[in-house]
C-alpha cells in the first residue's frame, strides 16, 4: 500500500495522521468539496458525487468524515446532520468502491467510544460490551453498520472506536483550558478515556499496516482518568489555575441542553484489544501524556 485516500483530512486529526504517513513515504490524497493545499479529489456529500479516479488510486482509505459532535448545540436540525453526514458519506465511499474496477484492499474507519453511551459507571468496557442508548450511542451504531458493509466488497475493515483526544491546539483539552480558571465538570468523578493525538495518529497507521487486523477495536490509552483528575492535571501541566469546586450540572444542561449528556457522563474503555495486537503506546500515562503537551514538566495528580 502506497496511495491512501482519506476523508475528513483537514481536521485536526487527519492532519496529524497525514503527517505522519508522509513521513513514512507514504503518497495522502484527501477527499474535499472544494481543491485545497493539499492534493485532493472532489467529493459531494449531499449530492453524492465523488470523482471516480480517487478509487482507483487509492490503496486504502482512512473514513474520518463527520459534523463535529460538540461544535454546537444539539438541536434536531444538528442531530440530523451528525448523524447524516456520516452515512451518507460512508454509502458515497461504499458505491464508489462497488463500482471502482481496481479497488482499495482496505478501509480504515473512524468510530467513537459513544458506542457504549455515558452511563456505563466504573464498568471497563471492552469491544465485547453492548451499546448504549443515548442519542450518540445509536449514531455509532448507525455509522459502524455502514462501515461493515464494506467488508461484502471484499476490503479488510477496522473502525477504531476514539475516545477523548488530547492536543494543545483543538479538542476537548482545548476547550477545558479555555476558561481563566479550570473547574471540573459536574461531579467530576465521570471517566474520561483519553488517547494523545499522536498516539491516536500511530494507531490509524498500525491498523493500516497490519494487515491482520479486522474489525472493531477501542482507540483510547490505557489509564482512563475521571474528570476531575484530568482537568486539575492539564491546569497544573499548563500552570493555569485550578478550582475544585464543580460547575454544576444544572447550569451545564442550561447552556448545552441534551449535548451536556457528553460532559456529565463518562465511560470507562479498555484498550487490551489493540495492545494485544501488538500496538504499543508512547503516551501511556496521563502525566507523560500532558508533558508532552505542554512541555512543563511532570505533573502529578
Amino acid at each position: 500500500m502506497k496511495n491512501i485516500l482519506i476523508s475528513g483530512g483537514s481536521g485536526l486529526i487527519g492532519h496529524k495522521i497525514t503527517q505522519l504517513l508522509e513521513l513514512k513515504g507514504y503518497a495522502v490524497v484527501w477527499l474535499s468539496r472544494s481543491q485545497q493545499k493539499q492534493k485532493s479529489f472532489l467529493w459531494d456529500i449531499e449530492k453524492q458525487t465523488i470523482d471516480p479516479e480517487a478509487m482507483e488510486w487509492a490503496d486504502a482509505i482512512i473514513h474520518l468524515a463527520g459534523a463535529g459532535v460538540a461544535e454546537k448545540r444539539w438541536t434536531d436540525e444538528r442531530k440530523k446532520l451528525i448523524l447524516d453526514s456520516r452515512i451518507q458519506s460512508t454509502r458515497l465511499l461504499y458505491d464508489a468502491v462497488d463500482k471502482a474496477t481496481e479497488k482499495p484492499n482496505s478501509f480504515i474507519s473512524a468510530s467513537a467510544v459513544g458506542y457504549y453511551g455515558f452511563s456505563t459507571g466504573t464498568s471497563l468496557m471492552d469491544e465485547t460490551h453492548k451499546a448504549g442508548s443515548d442519542f450518540l450511542a445509536e449514531v455509532v451504531v448507525a455509522w459502524e453498520n455502514e462501515v461493515k458493509k464494506m467488508e461484502e466488497l471484499h476490503l479488510r475493515t477496522v473502525m477504531l472506536r476514539i475516545g477523548i483526544v488530547l492536543d494543545a491546539n483543538g479538542g476537548a483539552l482545548g476547550e477545558m483550558m479555555k476558561p481563566p480558571v479550570a473547574a471540573p465538570l459536574g461531579k467530576g468523578d465521570q471517566w474520561m478515556s483519553w488517547i494523545a493525538i499522536e498516539d491516536l495518529a500511530r494507531m490509524f497507521v498500525f491498523a493500516l499496516e497490519k494487515t491482520t487486523l479486522q474489525g472493531v477495536y477501542n482507540s483510547v490509552g490505557p489509564n482512563p482518568a475521571t474528570n476531575q483528575q484530568l482537568t486539575q492535571a492539564a491546569a497544573k501541566a499548563k500552570g493555569k489555575p485550578y478550582l475544585g469546586i464543580g460547575v454544576p450540572g444544572f447550569v451545564l444542561r442550561l447552556i448545552l441542553g441534551e449535548m451536556a449528556a457528553i460532559v456529565l457522563g463518562g465511560n470507562r474503555v479498555s484498550s487490551q484489544k489493540i495492545q494485544k495486537a501488538g500496538f504499543d503506546f508512547e503516551c501511556p500515562e496521563l502525566n507523560g501524556a500532558l508533558k508532552e503537551i505542554y512541555g512543563r514538566g511532570n505533573v502529578t495528580l
